[in-house]
């Protein structure tokens, strides 16, 4: 059980590590955007929107990554001070409550809206955009599968809590 959650996260782990080499470029995107318009006084339209999908992927597949982390928002009023056992229980529930439902209804929804952007290869509404929206929109599927993989890591990790396992090994 602890084996397949710490497969899960070496997965969101490599895969955050590798998506987040796009900070970088989108600094360098954008600043070679402003070089460009207010220097040469030329704007793209492609540049724009790779900025765009930059972001848009960095942030849609470092989503299992940032939850990984605990870098995802959490109103914590006991949570930090809590036992490990009334921690497992919130980070269980949460998953099953809220993370889960989620995800899936993203996936449902998302799911037709992708494979008629792939069915098309849609690509972008401006000319001189880029034509590869439709790879774009398909990180919707990926964001809700990573989501979920690192929620079942978490439940994984909570069950083994609650049954006995010492948080600290559960972390391992």
């Amino acid at each position: 059980m602890l084996a397949l959650a710490a497969a899960i996260e070496r997965l969101n782990d490599r895969i955050g590590r590798i998506v987040s080499w796009g900070i970088l470029a989108l600094v360098v995107l954008q600043f070679a955007v402003v070089i460009q318009r207010y220097v040469f006084g030329l704007g793209f339209v492609w540049l724009q929107e790779t900025i765009t999908y930059v972001y848009a992927s960095v942030f849609m597949i470092a989503a299992g990554y940032t939850m990984l982390r605990d870098g995802h928002v959490r109103v914590d009023i006991w949570y930090r001070e809590a036992s490990a056992k009334s921690r497992a229980v919130v980070d269980m529930l949460g998953t099953l409550v809220f993370l889960w439902p989620v995800t899936g209804l993203l996936m449902w929804v998302g799911w037709p809206y992708v494979s008629r952007s792939f069915a098309i290869l849609e690509g972008s509404r401006e000319s001189g955009g880029l034509p590869l929206l439709y790879i774009l929109k398909g990180e919707i599927i990926v964001f809700c599968a990573l989501l979920a993989l690192q929620g079942l890591a978490r439940v994984l990790r909570s069950i083994a809590v609650l049954g006995g396992v010492e948080a600290e090994e559960a972390a391992r």
